[in-house]
């Protein structure tokens, strides 16, 4: 096996902290090509000293000697006095920067000096005590403007705090023990159930089912049913262990019909329903998962569902609601029948418009023959079926009903 080196340099966020005093540190998620993923802070006058640095050791990649051999990133100096407003719109400058430092040649992306700059500290993993008074803020970029420009970045994102039901032993060096009662912050929530998260100064990935709300047992951010359905393509096969779990094969198309945060989705196939792990399914038509997507999948199982967890200890007095699967079953047919209807009454339509095609071609043809021209073989060959001739009166008068046949007496009769 080859050097370690960085696959990926994330910009997170920034914390404000309070102890000795007030200063900023900025988040970043070092990703590594042995698959580990570290989170570290680091000042910008940390990040400055080690931009010079590397200048230094690259004069004529930075441009020193001839500005056309230049390609190091540029970074501004930092300010006298950074305040929340410049440590929040330096941001997309930052993340630009770390994005282009990696994609440089290796002998700069792999260097000493940049690998020991972004390695775990000591202080990373445990940071200095926090204000007796005053907690850390956190704020998180949004991913959409992680790497545009600083007038396009919206306000910081507070970080949720979430409190943990039951215990929970990490079946992976990435994951992160929990102890019942504690409270983590939420730095990233995936749709395969998946939470990275920070209790104190751990930190890791975590399974959603585990942690609930403070406000309440609901959560806010827990999309509607959507019995119309999402077409998606199992990536994996999945023998179900619960009633309500389907069995499915690799390779086969199936309709999402509620996106559940806990990373298990209800999924229609036919009129069956069932619950299946969303890390398993891709969406119909898209390309396959990001190489990060599938790394963390292939080390990685399903996380535990909140019906399988033991000894669970809510705060609150009532408990999360739930729909059961005979109401996702009932609703489902119901919706089906219901399309099925929409469907047969576009079918009458169709035919007719159909039939006046057929009248409006007869026409043509009649106005060639009359013009003197003779219709080609091909047209007389996609000919369609001619309208049957209007039955007689008297077939009508039989087929009438009674009170009709009266007022069709008394008009002949007039």
């Amino acid at each position: 096996m080859g050097d370690i080196y960085i696959r990926h340099i994330e910009l997170l966020g920034f914390e404000r902290r309070f102890f000795p005093s007030q200063h900023y540190v900025y988040m970043f998620l070092v990703k590594w090509s042995d698959l580990s993923e570290k989170l570290i802070y680091r000042k910008f006058s940390e990040i400055y000293a080690f931009h010079k640095a590397l200048k230094e050791m690259f004069p004529i990649e930075s441009g020193d000697i001839d500005i056309k051999d230049k390609i190091l990133p540029p970074l501004p100096a930092p300010k006298w006095f950074d305040n929340q407003k410049t440590t929040e719109t330096r941001q997309g400058t930052l993340a630009e920067y770390c994005h282009s430092l990696i994609n440089l040649p290796p002998k700069i992306s792999r260097c000493q000096l940049l690998l020991r700059f972004y390695q775990v500290r000591d202080e990373d993993e445990n940071p200095p005590a926090p204000h007796p008074y005053k907690k850390n803020e956190t704020f998180l970029m949004a991913k959409d403007n992680s790497r545009s420009n600083t007038s396009e970045i919206t306000g910081p994102i507070i970080l949720q705090t979430y409190r943990v039901i039951a215990d929970y032993n990490k079946s992976s060096k990435y994951q992160l023990d929990l102890k019942e009662g504690e409270q983590v912050d939420i730095v990233e929530k995936s749709t395969n159930g998946w939470w990275f998260c920070q209790c104190e100064s751990r930190r890791g990935w975590v399974p959603a089912s585990y942690l609930e709300p403070l406000e309440g047992p609901d959560e806010t951010e827990e999309q509607e049913p959507n019995y119309a359905g999402e077409l998606f393509v199992t990536t994996k096969a999945y023998t179900a262990e619960q009633d309500d779990e389907l069995t499915l094969q690799e390779g086969e198309t199936i309709e999402v019909i509620h996106k559940l945060l806990e990373g298990w989705w209800v999924i229609r196939q036919g009129e069956q329903t069932g619950h299946y792990p969303s890390m398993y399914l891709r969406k119909s038509g898209e390309s396959r998962a990001t190489d990060t997507e599938r790394e963390f999948d292939q080390r990685a199982a399903p996380p535990p569902r909140r019906s399988t967890i033991r000894n669970a200890k809510s705060i609150h007095n009532r408990g999360r609601q739930r729909i059961s699967q005979d109401t996702y079953r009932r609703n489902s047919r119901r919706y089906l029948h219901q399309r099925g209807q929409r469907e047969a009454y576009r079918t009458p339509a169709n035919q007719h418009q159909k039939m006046y095609s057929v009248q409006e071609s007869q026409a043509n043809n009649e106005n060639d023959n009359q013009n003197g021209s003779t219709p080609s073989l091909s047209d007389q060959t996609k000919a369609l079926p001619s309208v049957p001739p209007r039955p007689s009166k008297e077939v009508i008068l039989e087929r009438c009903t009674e009170h009709t046949r009266k007022k069709v007496s008394i008009r002949y009769s007039v």
